[in-house]
Order: structure tokens, then C-alpha cells, then sequence
């Protein structure tokens, strides 16, 4: 992987990509960074996920993600459609997080308004450290406890996005790394969250009937332009990630 953009180098180290995509340092608010990769014509998965359309770099950095959060945050569909299961606690990762001042590995936090989550599921069986569940005042979450969820309650019939976040704040968990879906980009995006964007574009045409990174839900998010200004442009086998973080002003 070679940068291309803000200048030309040659092939980029560990320790580079970790210069490139940390996080601010001495952060006093939530800080949110989220993670995509879609085709060359703008799909964001082939037969429901984003799996064929991921290249070594795309996952390098995507994993890089995970070693420099205090917490993975992920909306339930994404978790359900991907299978996920918490963060491993490799040797490699373990080590990179704690000479970079972290302890363990970061808790994956699933966003859903109706807490309908498998407590069977690999998000609460295979993992090094509880799943946090955020959620309604109203969903029924007794099950996700008992499996070893912590639950925070952020709104009465939704989700209330910004007390989320404030949330995991208060818990020392201020580095957010989304890892999607698009609906809860779309609703970060609407709120004004989003901090910056790592994008990989894929030299792929895919068609079909597949969705945009940001989707949401027809008459309830509203189209809200926000400004972000290009950080970095790496590439590797045509695989091309981009970086972007908000605008200044």
C-alpha cells in the first residue's frame, strides 16, 4: 500500500498507517469515524455483504480501525447480516493496542431501536469482552442481559443518536469506529457526527439492485449536505482508500 495523496511515497509501514488514521489526540467529546467500502458504480455489498468487495488493504485498514478505537459501533442489521462476533484478542492486537496506551480489545456497541438481537449469536458467544446494547427505554433487553450485554438506554421510541455517543463517552469510550451499516451512517450523517470518513472504492461494477453507503429510510432522513475536506488517498491492486475528515468552519 503506497500513498498517493497528500504526497507520493513508497510502500507504507505499520507504524505509518497507524501515524494516518489515529484518532485526535486528548479528546474531551465523542469522536466518530466510520468505515465503508463500495464498488467502482457505488454498491455497498454483493448477496448482502461487503465481503467480495474487500481487498488485504480495504481489511488492513478496516482492522487498523478496530486497534485504535475505545469501541466498534455497528447498527443491529450490519451485525445481523455479517455475523458478527466481538473483537478477537490476538497476540498482534494486543500487543499494538497496549504500546499505543490502550488495555484489552474494544467491546462492539449495537445500535437498535428494538434490541432484536440473538443472544445465541456469535456477538454475545464468541467474545473477549461483553457486547453493549443501545437501545430504547421500551425494548425488552432481559435475554441480551443475561447473555452478558450491557444495555444503555438513549430515547424513548428511538434511538436518540447524540445521547448514544454521550453515553459511551461518559465511559471513557470517545474513539467510535462505525463499521456501518448504511442506515445508521445515514442518521450520523443527519446528526452531524460523522468526524471522518475512510472509504475504499473497489475497481468493481456490481449492478444489481444493492444500496448506497448512506441509505435511509424514505421521509424519515432528511437530505443534509455536510463538508468534508480530503485527508488521503492510499492505494494498493487498484483498490483505492480514501479519507476524508469534516470541514473546518
Amino acid at each position: 500500500m503506497r500513498s498517493v495523496w497528500p504526497q507520493a511515497t513508497g510502500e507504507l509501514t505499520g507504524a505509518d498507517l497507524e501515524e494516518i488514521y489515529a484518532y485526535p489526540a486528548e479528546l474531551d467529546r465523542p469522536w466518530v469515524q466510520v468505515n465503508f467500502v463500495a464498488s467502482a458504480d457505488g454498491a455497498v455489498e454483493v448477496d448482502t455483504t461487503s465481503a467480495a468487495l474487500s481487498h488485504a488493504a480495504d481489511r488492513a485498514v478496516f482492522l487498523l480501525g478496530r486497534d485504535l478505537a475505545d469501541v466498534v459501533l455497528v447498527g443491529a442489521g450490519t451485525a445481523r447480516a455479517e455475523n458478527y462476533r466481538g473483537v478477537v484478542a490476538g497476540a498482534k492486537r494486543l500487543e499494538r493496542r497496549r504500546r499505543l496506551g490502550f488495555a484489552g480489545v474494544p467491546p462492539i456497541a449495537v445500535v437498535t431501536r428494538t434490541a432484536d438481537l440473538d443472544p445465541a449469536s456469535r456477538l454475545f458467544t464468541e467474545t473477549a469482552v461483553p457486547p453493549i446494547v443501545v437501545t430504547t427505554d421500551t425494548a425488552d433487553t432481559r435475554a441480551l442481559e443475561a447473555a452478558g450485554a450491557e444495555v444503555l438506554r438513549a430515547g424513548r421510541d428511538d434511538v436518540d443518536l447524540p445521547r448514544a455517543l454521550d453515553l459511551l463517552a461518559a465511559r471513557g469510550l470517545r474513539r467510535i469506529d462505525c463499521e456501518g451499516g448504511p442506515g445508521l451512517f445515514a442518521r450520523l450523517i443527519e446528526a452531524d457526527l460523522v468526524d471522518q470518513l475512510c472509504l475504499t472504492v473497489a475497481p468493481l461494477l456490481v449492478a444489481g439492485q444493492a444500496g448506497r453507503i448512506a441509505a435511509g429510510r424514505a421521509g424519515r432522513i432528511a437530505a443534509v449536505p455536510r463538508r468534508l475536506a480530503l485527508a488521503s488517498i492510499l492505494v494498493e491492486d487498484g483498490f483505492t482508500l480514501l479519507r476524508y475528515r469534516r470541514a473546518a468552519g
